[in-house]
């Protein structure tokens, strides 16, 4: 078992052939395979090295660069493995004089550059990382929860450098998602037309919008045709100075949100209106403070006893329920679109106008100053619903890890399950 070389089996097959292909190790001799007895238990240790005539290559660039020294000997790297026994490859890990880098190691067929595990493990591990939490893969695969965020990175950073991510955008969504306290954000895009997340970057300021414009390019960026966003100024400065010919799209997400947040604030006053002073309770304010829930929600989604308050709220509180009334308008003008949509906006500014209610007269005048962007998105039906379907995948991710070490760590596990960088399982179409 421990010498390869001219070892035959009874079928006239080289034995170190059947291992090279149970291991599914391509561009490799064998030389020889042994058991070794740990404190961990068994390990088969597999000895091999590249095939004859491959020139030397720097393990960064993979270029052929000539060859420098020994290095530092013998290195291992963690395959798949065999059966329920770790197997582990070693060779002899000699360095090469790249032009570029410098003295570096030579690349090797079965892994990549600077890691401990072979490419096939490595492929694995991330397949499965895009389906299970962080610390069951390491359990299963035995190696640290770190080990999975670290193999994800160098996964992703390939897959990345194979694809171009950015070709072909036509129309994109852009938003911010927190991924950690302390107002920690990170900048996020989204293809329209694929539903993939193609950029992510760390911050959330003109500088991060600028740095996926850079990334773009200008040619790519003039084929831009549309943009949804919020209306965040580090957002549609950019876009106009970057992207002059497209159509900025305002997201109704945010649009029915700000009605929203004005019919709370209405019911806040109410009830602070109906308590009688700070610390105080009466049977009214109570009602008012359960009342939350049945203004929020859609009416078809509502409960009996939500009806039942609405109902309450119409016969006693006139004010709050004109608030509420204003807030399910504006969402059915969302719905209907188009020169409808306009229209229905235009008479819904004049009675935000004259409601007497503060906040929607504030409202109205913010979507004055957004009217454009509004009509835009009556008229296309952009909205960021895949974005926001993204962000929740990354708030899961964040809880699923508890927490990432880092927003790069993060921004690579998003991408390898939701910008298509998720590689196939080894020997596997």
């Amino acid at each position: 078992m421990s010498k390869l070389r001219n070892h035959r089996s009874g079928n006239g097959v080289r034995t170190a052939r059947v291992w090279q292909r149970l291991l599914g190790l391509r561009g490799t001799v064998i030389e020889s395979v042994r058991v070794e007895d740990t404190d961990g238990g068994d390990v088969l240790v597999v000895s091999v090295r590249p095939r004859r005539g491959q020139l030397p290559r720097c393990g960064r660039c993979r270029r052929p660069a000539r060859w420098y020294d020994r290095g530092g000997g013998r290195r291992r790297w963690r395959h798949l493995d065999f059966a329920t026994v770790p197997v582990v490859i070693e060779a002899d890990a000699s360095r090469v004089a790249c032009a570029e880098h410098g003295p570096t190691v030579a690349a090797v067929p079965w892994a990549r550059h600077a890691s401990r595990f072979t490419v096939a493990f490595e492929d694995t591990c991330a397949w499965l990382a895009a389906r299970a939490p962080a610390s069951t893969v390491a359990t299963l695969l035995r190696v640290s929860w770190r080990a999975v965020t670290g193999i994800v990175e160098r996964v992703v950073a390939e897959a990345s450098g194979r694809v171009d991510r950015l070709d072909g955008l036509r129309r994109i969504g852009i938003d911010e998602v927190a991924y950690r306290k302390g107002h920690r954000y990170l900048t996020v895009v989204v293809d329209h037309d694929t539903g993939r997340l193609v950029w992510a970057g760390k911050g959330r300021d003109k500088a991060t919008v600028t740095a996926f414009f850079d990334a773009l390019g200008p040619e790519r960026a003039a084929r831009l045709t549309h943009v949804s966003c919020d209306a965040a100024d580090w957002i549609t400065t950019v876009v106009a100075e970057r992207a002059p010919q497209t159509v900025l799209c305002l997201d109704p997400f945010h649009l029915i949100s700000w009605a929203t947040d004005a019919l709370d604030q209405v019911r806040r006053a109410v009830w602070n209106t109906a308590r009688g002073g700070t610390g105080k309770r009466t049977a009214a304010s109570a009602a008012l403070k359960n009342a939350r829930w049945a203004l929020w929600k859609n009416p078809d989604k509502l409960t009996d006893a939500q009806r039942a308050t609405l109902a309450f709220i119409q016969q006693t509180n006139k004010p709050l329920y004109r608030a509420y009334l204003l807030k399910e308008q504006l969402r059915q003008i969302v719905a209907v679109k188009g020169g409808d949509g306009k229209l229905l906006l235009a008479a819904w500014l004049r009675w935000a106008a004259r409601s007497r209610l503060a906040p929607f007269v504030k409202l109205a005048k913010t979507i004055r100053r957004h009217l454009s962007e509004i009509h835009n998105m009556l008229d296309c039906g952009l909205s960021n619903a895949r974005i926001e379907a993204n962000n929740t995948h990354m708030r899961v991710l964040t809880r699923q890890g508890y927490g990432y070490r880092s927003a790069n760590a993060l921004i690579a596990m998003t991408m390898l399950k939701r910008g298509g960088l998720c590689p196939p399982l080894p020997r596997r179409t």
